[in-house]
C-alpha cells in the first residue's frame, strides 16, 4: 500500500514565534486525534531546528521548502541539504513552480538538488505541473513528463523510492481555481503511467502522487477519493491549524 500524505508548504510566511506556535498547535491536536495518513510540515529554514526540538515526528514529519544545489562552500545565503538534515528535518520540497519561475531553477539545477537531498538522507517532495497557457494548449502531459525526465528519471529504482511526486497545476496555485477532481485524477493517472514506463508497474504503484493547487477542507475529500490521488501539498490552508486538520481529516 502506498502512503497517503498531507504536506503543508508554509512558503515565506510566519516569523519564528508564530511558526513555533502553529507547529505546537498542530502537534497537540494531532496527538489528541491521530491522523489516518502521513502528515508533513515544510517550513522556512529558520524554523526547522526550533520546531524539530519538540515536534513528535512519529505523527508529523518536518521538511524544508528548498535546499542548495551545492554541497558546501562560498555560497553566501544558501542552505545545503546537509544543513537541512542536521536540524532534524526528514523532507525537502524541490522544483516548486515558484522556485522554477522566480529563481530560474532549471531541470539541471533541480537534478543536482535532488541528488544532494537523497545523499543526505532526505525524502524529496518533487513538484511538477503546467501553466495556464500550457494547459490551454493541451500540453500538460508533455510538460510533466519532461519535468520528470529532466530531474528525477536519472535516479536508480532504489533512489526513486525516496521521491514523492506533487502535481501542481500552476494555474490553480493561490488563485482559488482548482482542477476538478476528474482533471486531477486524469493527469495523476498519466504521471503514474509514465513512472511505470520508466521503473515498472510495482514502483509506480508504490509512488505517492500528491495534488497541489488550492486544496482545502471543502474539496479535499472529493480529490482524495480518486484512485491515483494520494494526498495533497497544501499552501495557504496549511497556515491555520483548523484548515490543515480539516484536510487531514478528509482521509478519515
Amino acid at each position: 500500500m502506498r502512503k497517503k500524505i498531507v504536506a503543508g508548504n508554509w512558503k515565506m510566511n510566519m516569523n519564528l514565534q508564530e511558526g513555533i506556535q502553529l507547529a505546537k498547535e498542530l502537534n497537540d491536536c494531532l496527538a489528541a486525534d491521530q491522523p489516518n495518513c502521513d502528515v508533513v510540515i515544510c517550513t522556512p529554514f529558520i524554523h526547522l531546528a526550533s520546531i524539530a526540538s519538540f515536534l513528535n515526528q512519529d505523527i508529523i514529519g518536518l521538511g524544508a521548502e528548498n535546499c542548495a544545489d551545492k554541497e558546501k562552500g562560498a555560497y553566501t545565503g544558501e542552505v545545503s541539504a546537509e544543513m537541512v538534515k542536521s536540524t532534524g528535518a526528514q523532507y525537502v520540497i524541490l522544483g516548486h513552480s515558484e522556485r522554477r519561475e522566480y529563481y530560474a531553477e532549471n531541470p539541471e539545477i533541480l537534478k543536482e538538488k535532488v541528488l544532494l537531498a537523497l545523499k543526505n538522507g532526505l525524502k524529496v517532495i518533487f513538484c511538477i505541473g503546467e501553466s495556464l497557457e500550457e494547459r490551454e494548449a493541451n500540453k500538460q502531459n508533455d510538460i510533466v513528463k519532461a519535468e520528470l525526465e529532466g530531474s528525477v528519471f536519472n535516479l536508480t529504482e532504489e533512489e526513486f523510492a525516496n521521491i514523492i511526486i506533487a502535481y501542481e497545476p500552476i494555474w490553480a496555485i493561490g488563485t482559488g481555481k482548482t482542477a476538478t477532481a476528474e482533471q486531477a485524477e486524469e493527469i495523476h493517472a498519466y504521471i503514474r503511467n509514465v513512472i511505470a514506463e520508466k521503473y515498472g508497474k510495482d514502483v509506480a504503484e508504490q509512488t505517492s502522487i500528491l495534488y497541489g493547487g488550492s486544496c482545502k477542507p471543502s474539496n479535499a475529500k472529493e480529490l482524495f477519493a480518486k484512485p491515483d490521488i494520494d494526498g495533497g501539498l497544501i499552501g495557504g490552508a496549511s497556515l491555520k491549524a483548523a484548515d490543515f486538520k480539516g484536510i487531514i481529516d478528509a482521509w478519515k
